[in-house]
Order: structure tokens, then C-alpha cells, then sequence
């Protein structure tokens, strides 16, 4: 049987976006990349990028190839991500390629930075390159998400993050919420941890339930911890502030709260992040994503409680939510989903797309916005 050439890019693409995905969670703020070299049909040289600093996913395949003997000659490259053709890190990846002797190029996604955003493209168009573009473009979009949203408004990435039952309970009238869901959900929800720069909470979670927010389910690097606090009423002894766990821990809090207090913390080296308040005297939300997005903060993981969550829906300022449904029905408890102003039906809070997935006992819905 024979295989066109576009059922063949596709095939390698797919090769090259499986590379990329290994970057999770260690390349933030800069994408996930991968990268295959094909030649007469079969994979002769990969990469991917490997970490924020490192080599590039080209780079890493170029070098894998030297390595075995091999050339370009003939050869075709799948590169997930619109080769840099700007010096920041590391040199542009375009002065690499053009080096070579590629017989075509294929790449999944523009890249939306305007340092690059075609350019790259183009220089290797301008060289003699035949680039073929828009392969697996929607995977590779998927895969990027965060880097997408933050390289345009430099805004971080939203994902919220619930354990739920089939009744909409979130907990107990009592506040007890261990555990909800199954011992694979959770971890599911350390995986997440993982993927995510940082790890959000409000205070009244850190005071009910005394989190780590490290994680521990699964191998990884634990995210930076953010707890909102407007009053600064954080608990001293409080296992979040412990300065054995991996990772720091910012306190975000109002400009006008205890300086007795904020000296302790600081004294101890907890880090505060001091934000305006908005109209309803809670942390002025957009004021915090902005300010954590101008320090490269490109995905923020929140896990709750309620009144967070609420107040990010609202706002609409979410674009991911992720539900356990735990097979339980708990009856008079506490909820998540408040009054969101919805009068009528075509004001609801729709999904672009969603799905569900069976994960143990429980149905993971992913939804994004």
C-alpha cells in the first residue's frame, strides 16, 4: 500500500508532538518542542527541549544525528513549533538548519512570539527550503496551551481543579472533603501539580485543611505555592510555610495588613506578594495574574476552596476546569457553584469542548473555555 505524502507527514508529526510532551512541566515558560529527522522513510535523528535554558528540540536532533554518523541530505525534519530566529538563550535554531541539506521541512504550529511568528518560516522559505506548515496544527496548539495564551497576553494559563460528588458537593456541611474521590484521581490531580508553574489556594483551604501542595503521588518537580490572603490571617505553624518543603511558597496579600505580621513572615523567608484589593475588598485577581505573569508565571493550577473558584468563574477568567465525580451523593454540604448572574439559558457558561474519562471509580470531565 502506498502512503501520500500527507498521511506520511502526519504520521512523523504525530512522532515528533509525543517527543514534545516529554518537556512537561521542566521547558515553562518557553514551549514544549519536539523534533524527528526522517530519511528514505524511517526516523533517523530526534529531540526535544529538554529544559527552560537548553538546547532547542532542532538542536538536540542535529547533534543526535552528527553523533551517529548520519546527514540531512534528502532527509526531512518535523519540528512541532516554528523553528527561533532570534538569539535569547540560546542561538536561532534557522542559522542551524540552514546549514543543512534538508529536502523539506515540516512544521505543526507558527510560533505566536513576535520575536518569531512566521519570520522563522520565512528565512528558510528565502534559503531554499520547501516548508510545508499547519500539520497536526490543532495537537499542537493543544499541547501548548499555556504558552499560546501567555506569549499573547502574558496572562498565565487557568486551570481549575475540583473533587467533586455526583450531587455537586465539594465537601460535608462539617468541612470534611477526605477524600472525595479515588486514590487514582488523586493522582491524576498530583500529575497536574506537576504540569502547572504554580499551585493556587485560598486561605480558608490552607486553615481547614492544612495542604502541602507539594507533589508526592508522582515523580516531579513540586510548583511554586500560592496561597490568597487578604487579611494575612495565615496560621504561623501552618505546613505550607515550612521551609524544608521543596519549592517557595508566596503569600499573596493586601497592601494595607499587618506589618508586624508581614515582618515575621518575611523574617522566616516566606515570600509576600502585596496586591490591590478589588470592589468587593478580596485580591484583585486580574491585578495578581498580571503581576505573577510579568515574572514568567505561565500556567496556574487552582485547587480551591469554593469561594475562589467561584469568584474566577465569574469573572470568567478560568480556561480549563477539571472535575473529579465521585460516584457519592453527599446531600446538605458545601458546594462550588454559586450565583453566576445567569438569567437566562444563552447566558451560561458554556464549553468550547470537553470530555469525559473513567479513572478508577470516578468520571474526570475536562472542559475548556
Amino acid at each position: 500500500m502506498t502512503i501520500n505524502s500527507k498521511d506520511s507527514d502526519i504520521y512523523f508529526m504525530r512522532k515528533a508532538l509525543i517527543l514534545a510532551k516529554k518537556g512537561l512541566g521542566k521547558v515553562s515558560p518557553n514551549p514544549m518542542v519536539g523534533a524527528v529527522i526522517v530519511k528514505d522513510g524511517v526516523i533517523v535523528a530526534k529531540g526535544y527541549h529538554k529544559r527552560f535554558g537548553g538546547p532547542h528540540a532542532e538542536i538536540e536532533a542535529l547533534k543526535q544525528l552528527k553523533q551517529s554518523g548520519g546527514d540531512t541530505r534528502g532527509a526531512t525534519f518535523y519540528i512541532t513549533l516554528e523553528p527561533c530566529c532570534h538569539y535569547g538563550k540560546t542561538p536561532p535554531c534557522t542559522d542551524a538548519i540552514i546549514r543543512e541539506n534538508f529536502s523539506k521541512i515540516v512544521v505543526c504550529n507558527t510560533d505566536p512570539n513576535p520575536l518569531v511568528n512566521g519570520r522563522g518560516i520565512q528565512i528558510l522559505k528565502e534559503h531554499g527550503f520547501t516548508v510545508v506548515t499547519g500539520i497536526l496544527e490543532h495537537e499542537g496548539r493543544k499541547l501548548n496551551y499555556a504558552y499560546f495564551k501567555y506569549i499573547k497576553t502574558k496572562m498565565p494559563f487557568i486551570t481549575v481543579k475540583l473533587a467533586q460528588s455526583l450531587d455537586g458537593k465539594i465537601a460535608t456541611a462539617s468541612g470534611n472533603s477526605k477524600w472525595i474521590s479515588s486514590k487514582p484521581s488523586l493522582k491524576v490531580a498530583h500529575q497536574l501539580r506537576r504540569e502547572h508553574d504554580c499551585v493556587m489556594v485560598g486561605i480558608k483551604t490552607v486553615i481547614k485543611d492544612n495542604p502541602l501542595l507539594t507533589v508526592r503521588e508522582v515523580k516531579g518537580k513540586s510548583p511554586l505555592r500560592i496561597v490568597l490572603d487578604t487579611n494575612l490571617n495565615i496560621p504561623l505553624d501552618a505546613k505550607i510555610l515550612n521551609k524544608d518543603l521543596p519549592g517557595d511558597t508566596i503569600i499573596v496579600t493586601a497592601k494595607d495588613v499587618d506589618l508586624k505580621k508581614v515582618s515575621i513572615l518575611k523574617n522566616n523567608g516566606i515570600k509576600l506578594l502585596q496586591v490591590k484589593k478589588d470592589d468587593k475588598g478580596k485580591i484583585d485577581l486580574f491585578d495578581l495574574f498580571y503581576s505573577l505573569g510579568r515574572q514568567g508565571i505561565s500556567s496556574i493550577l487552582v485547587e480551591g476552596g469554593g469561594e475562589v473558584v467561584y469568584s474566577l468563574l465569574k469573572k470568567r477568567m478560568v480556561d480549563r476546569l477539571i472535575l473529579f465525580i465521585a460516584p457519592k451523593i453527599i446531600g446538605y454540604g458545601i458546594g462550588w457553584a454559586f450565583d453566576f448572574g445567569v438569567k437566562n439559558m444563552e447566558d451560561v457558561l458554556r464549553f468550547d469542548h470537553f470530555k469525559f474519562k473513567k479513572l478508577g471509580d470516578d468520571i474526570l470531565f475536562e472542559g475548556w473555555f
